[in-house]
């Protein structure tokens, strides 16, 4: 029986113990005989014991209980913290994350955690790692036979009669596992790919997780699915298989005796009968090891859990706030009465207050996401044969939430690809009079209204002669482009569609896909990335983001009637110039600005603005960047800077060309925001 009330408060902190598992792993890795890291280890797994426990969450608390053990045996120093055991602790934290995603989405947290049970069991009997190691190799890599497998989903009532009916039709019933390409950036894409292909066969009458919550790309790598079909499980199998990006499928045919009613349903049904208690909080906080006591009241009174739903919110008030704001602005300045003009001034200077402190509420640092790569780097490692040392710093950097969402899968993409194609093998390092553990730095820091990230490694380097050959062989470029490119320029190419120098394709990366796809993300947020890199020396990604996207900073510029934004961090400056200083090249009108050659793109053209052409002997340019490419947008006037608030332009106007959004004015008049990103080729 679950406790609702107290759910939200065990999630947040079961995923804190998790992670500070993890992190702490990974230390004890690096240094085994430091048992003080053990301590924190063994404090968070038994916190989480005594959690799952009091909240009847009995399969978390039996796995955590039989890791416990094996760290006991570590911190006694009755057993040595080898990769070998220390592998199977991972095994088993893998376990009570996909237990505590499973009841976060809605589940009772059940799994089959009989094979890592098993081999904790066998390292508490003390078994010499070596033998341990090869039934790792089974765990990891299970028989290919999909008959031998447990059911892993459960079916309700109405569920069982459904797939019985089926039986009796003729039709038969499949639990079908399918895992996604971890690096695979549009998750919710091959899911509808799957699904389509499984419609074809038969019908799906059920999914773990929801179809909303596949959808809504809330999943790790694997969901489960139950079709009934009158097609073979092996053809199924192989049809699911022909969609992109699908790494494996494991088809398990269902018959009466799997779905009978379990006698732990049973025992459930008798639970639900008797009178329900509440626990209290305490009885949660009590099963912590505690803390010093003035440590704990001090961080306390210096944190309070905030529901991010309630941000939100306050946010959107708050973004009205700002736009009835500039509506008053714009009827003082008409008014100019002295009165009401302090008082305008005054208020704008409060909400400013407020809109910087509600920023702050909503910034969150990156070690949100940060903190699960060192562990994936570790994996990665182990899979190519390399040594990497993953070097984090600025962590404590802080984004707002919306960005810290979108960002995770990209810097996966980009970290993999620097282990994979960057770092070379230690025996390569080792003849290159390296040092044969490769240095990979992820750093974060502040400059100005933008956060920048930084993925630097000591590795092989990005060779620009074998990056132009393939740019020339897939027709990306010409010879005569070629021959004027930059470095930067060159190191660019890798972000075009299919582009991959891959002399193999690895599971790692290698595919011709993925880095167009980075790129397209980081810039759907408003960021730019670039590539430095010297052959033999190693890579450098750089991105730079924006703070925030809800309230931006712009230049307001008019055509004919209408007004029009454009995001302050797309602008290089403004500049008035004469007609007789616009040239033709290439059917393209051009300017020769500070020495450069800048295309110029007139806005009125591009959204089809009524009206006659503008008469006057100057252009208004406003000189705008996408990377280190230039372009001129011509205007008719420039309005000036503000604060404005971005409003999405809802589901049925988002494939509009080349705007991002739209903002009220401080005169009640909308202004399309423009995407330069979009505009510059």
């Amino acid at each position: 029986m679950i406790n609702t009330e107290y759910l939200d408060v065990f999630l947040d902190e079961s995923q804190e113990h998790l992670q500070a598992i993890n992190d702490n792993l990974l230390k004890l890795e690096q240094t085994p005989n430091d048992l003080s890291i053990v301590g924190e280890v063994f404090r968070s797994a038994h916190t989480l014991k005594g959690m799952a426990a009091t909240m009847g969450f009995e399969d978390l608390a039996h796995l955590t209980h039989n890791m416990e053990n094996v760290l006991d045996l570590i911190r006694n120093s009755k057993l040595e913290a080898t990769s070998a055991v220390l592998d199977v602790v991972f095994l088993a934290v893998d376990d009570l994350e996909a237990m505590v995603t499973d009841i976060a989405t809605g589940g009772e947290g059940k799994r089959d955690v009989s094979a890592v049970v098993q081999q904790l069991e066998k390292i508490e009997k003390g078994e010499s790692p070596t033998s341990l190691e090869a039934e790792l190799e089974k765990m990891v890599q299970p028989e290919e036979d999909a008959n031998v497998l447990l059911l892993e989903e459960s079916y309700d009532e109405f569920e069982r009669t459904v797939i019985d009916q089926s039986f009796e039709q003729g039709y038969s019933a499949y639990q079908i596992k399918i895992s996604i390409d971890e690096k695979a950036m549009l998750k919710a894409a091959r899911v509808f790919m799957v699904f389509d292909v499984l419609e074809q066969v038969g019908e799906v009458i059920k999914s773990t997780p929801s179809a909303e919550l596949l959808e809504e790309e809330k999943f790790d790598q694997d969901f489960l699915v139950t079709v009934l079909s009158k097609v073979e499980g092996d053809e199924i199998q192989k049809r699911i298989l022909k969609v992109s990006e699908i790494t494996n499928v494991v088809v398990q045919p269902i018959n009466s005796s799997m779905i009978a009613v379990p006698v732990q349903e049973k025992v459930s049904e008798v639970v639900e009968e008797m009178p329900q208690v509440d626990v209290p909080v305490e009885s949660v906080e009590q099963t912590k090891v505690e803390e010093p006591k003035t440590k704990q009241k001090a961080e306390m009174n210096k944190t309070i859990r905030v529901n991010i739903e309630r941000l939100d919110v306050l946010m959107n008030l708050f973004e009205e706030l700002v736009i009835d704001r500039g509506r008053l602005e714009q009827i003082a300045s008409d008014l100019r009465n002295n009165e009401l003009n302090e008082t305008v001034e005054r208020m704008s200077r409060i909400s400013g207050d407020l809109q910087e402190i509600i920023l702050n509420m909503r910034m969150m640092p990156v070690e949100q996401v940060f903190n699960r790569f060192p562990r994936m780097v570790r994996s990665l490692s182990k899979d190519l044969n390399k040594k990497v040392n993953l070097q984090i710093v600025g962590a404590e950097t802080e984004l707002d939430r919306t960005i810290i969402d979108e960002i995770g899968d990209p810097l996966v993409h980009l970290l993999r690809n620097s282990i994979d194609h960057g770092v070379e093998t230690p025996d390569k390092r080792l003849a290159a009079g390296k040092p044969e553990e490769g240095t990979v730095v992820l750093k974060a820091y502040h400059s100005g209204n933008n956060v920048f990230i930084e993925i630097e490694d000591d590795g092989a380097g990005i060779d620009r002669d074998k990056v132009l050959k393939k740019a020339l062989t897939n027709k990306i470029v010409t010879e005569e482009e070629a021959s004027k490119m930059s470095d930067q320029q060159v190191f660019a190419l890798l972000f075009s569609s299919g582009f991959s120098t891959a002399e193999k394709i690895t599971d790692v990366s290698g595919r011709g896909v993925g880095l167009d796809v980075v790129r397209n993300t980081f810039e759907s947020l408003g960021g730019v990335v670039t590539v430095n890199s010297v052959l033999g020396k190693g890579s450098v990604f750089s991105i730079r983001l924006p703070l925030t996207l809800s309230i931006i900073d712009v230049m307001l510029v008019e055509l004919q009637k209408e007004k029009y934004a454009i995001p302050l961090s797309s602008i290089v400056e403004t500049a008035i110039v004469n007609k007789t200083d616009v040239y033709s090249a290439h059917n393209q009108k051009v300017i020769d600005f500070r020495g450069k050659v800048v295309p110029l793109i007139f806005l009125k053209d591009i959204f089809e603005v009524p009206g006659d052409q503008n008469e006057e002997e100057f252009y208004s340019l406003v000189i705008v960047h996408k990377g280190d490419k230039v372009a001129g947008l011509v205007v008719d006037s420039l309005i000036g800077q503000h604060d404005i608030v971005l409003k999405s332009l809802g589901n049925y106007l988002k494939e509009v060309f080349a705007i991002s959004g739209a903002t009220i004015l401080g005169d009640g008049q909308v202004a399309l925001i423009v995407d330069t990103n979009a505009l510059i080729k």
